[in-house]
């Protein structure tokens, strides 16, 4: 009895170590000075009532302010309304932390105002706005985030893949291409209007407070929420949504877009989420109608609406088609949508100017970066994509080498035997073709 009592109980602790394990490895990603093994476990299991108390502690905890620091140096960004650059904050780390400690520890922590700027809007000549944090905000919000994440992390949907850890654009893209290719030809394509702007706080804090329950937690976020934006020496409190530019802002975005991933997964549709940019995909036109008609009732109810000029059922065989992510599908493939090389091209007009003052070497180099970078986003796109773009780009070049000359217009005639493609290929002019060749080449092992 003895023996068996004691092989039982060692499969127990076997069982055990193994389930800790694996525990671990899903949780790799958290802040481990906020995330012990025992918190850890008790996330995994679940907490008594589904509530979090007592956070407040681990949000002020040094560590953790130490740990939030580094992440925000790491995203750089500029100074808020304060003017404190990370640099300065960084040049007083020590006693810039004990400060924030101190005043988050007795409650007299207040965010400062966010400083509003405009930058311009990717493939239009509109601009959008963008709110700037100080480094002092940006780094009790990460410290905040670091805390609260891996509560919600733990039960969102599958099908979102936007601002969270381990998940990215291109999970989403494929889990698309997947579905299209099983099927599921129409597609509901949807966009909520304004919707960081538009989120009514009064009903996110009472998704927040379904599973924290530290009443300081929730006074700062509702700091934050309240958080006052400053533009040409004039400061307001906006009426609703999340704060902009926010460290936060994303995390809460998905915890209030999580009921509707739960109502579209429970009524079986294929979702694809990413923030506030989903589609839902179905295998019939009824389907999607149907999806289309609870997700406008959902967004009615939520008080948030669906942009009536964007929202609509596409039939991905009939064309047409649809963008998401940079994409746009139809007739079973895919390319960069119109914005997306509308902003490329920018970018590269800006480094071809005619008036380029730098060695043709110096240009190649400034565009290839661009080029690289863009191609590992959009490499999946139809090979037709690329050659287009390699000539238009050599153009460019050799509209530049003819002003040296003293001569105008663009590169054409003559000028493509005089610099022909392979005149630039010796100079390492990165090509778009010849790198969607090789990603297409299978893997020797």
């Amino acid at each position: 009895m003895k023996d068996r009592g004691f092989e039982s109980q060692s499969a127990s602790v076997q069982g055990t170590a193994k389930q800790a394990g694996e525990t671990l490895d899903r949780w790799s990603w958290v802040e481990r000075s906020v995330w012990t093994d025992r918190m850890l476990t008790a996330l995994e299991q679940g907490v008594k009532g589904g509530k979090w108390f007592t956070l407040m502690d681990k949000v002020y905890a040094l560590r953790n302010l130490e740990a939030a620091f580094e992440r925000v140096k790491g995203n750089r960004g500029s100074a808020g309304v304060d003017r404190i650059s990370l640099q300065e904050f960084e040049s007083c780390l020590g006693d810039n932390l004990e400060r924030l400690h101190e005043s988050l520890r007795d409650g007299t922590y207040r965010p400062q105002a966010i400083k509003r700027v405009w930058i311009p809007k990717p493939g239009s000549e509109e601009k959008r706005p963008l709110g700037v944090p100080t480094v002092r905000d940006r780094v009790v919000q990460t410290a905040l985030r670091n805390v609260l994440e891996p509560i919600f992390e733990r039960d969102f949907a599958r099908h979102s893949y936007g601002f969270r850890p381990g998940r990215g654009c291109k999970d989403a893209l494929r889990r698309v291409e997947g579905l299209l290719k099983q099927g599921y030809r129409y597609v509901v394509d949807a966009d909520i209007k304004g919707y960081f702007d538009s989120i009514p706080r009064d009903k996110l804090m009472e998704l927040v407070q379904r599973k924290v329950a530290d009443g300081r937690i929730l006074d700062l976020l509702n700091g934050y929420l309240q958080q006052e934006v400053m533009e040409s020496m004039k400061s307001w409190v906006p009426a609703g949504g999340t704060p902009q530019g926010a460290v936060i802002s994303p995390l809460l975005a998905n915890i209030y877009l999580d009921p509707l991933d739960r109502l579209m997964e429970e009524a079986g549709f294929e979702m694809v989420r990413y923030a506030d940019d989903f589609v839902i995909l179905c295998r019939s036109q009824a389907a999607a109608e149907d999806a289309l008609g609870q997700v406008r009732k959902w967004t009615e109810e939520a008080g948030l609406s669906l942009h009536p000029d964007k929202t609509h059922i596409v039939d991905t065989v009939q064309g047409g088609g649809f963008d998401f992510l940079g994409y746009h599908f139809e007739y079973g493939t895919r390319w960069p949508r119109k914005k997306s090389l509308r902003k490329m091209q920018d970018v590269i007009r800006q480094k071809t100017r005619r008036s380029n003052g730098k060695s043709l070497e110096g240009i190649i180099a400034e565009v290839n970066r661009t080029l690289r970078g863009w191609f590992e986003y959009f490499k999946h796109s139809h090979r037709t994509t690329f050659p287009v773009l390699d000539g238009w780009i050599r153009e460019r070049l050799r509209s530049i080498l003819r002003k040296r000359e003293g001569r105008y217009g663009s590169g054409r005639g003559f000028d493509h035997q005089r610099w022909p493609n392979a005149f630039f290929a010796k100079r390492g002019l990165y090509s778009l073709t010849v790198a969607y060749r090789m990603a297409c080449r299978p893997s020797r092992r």
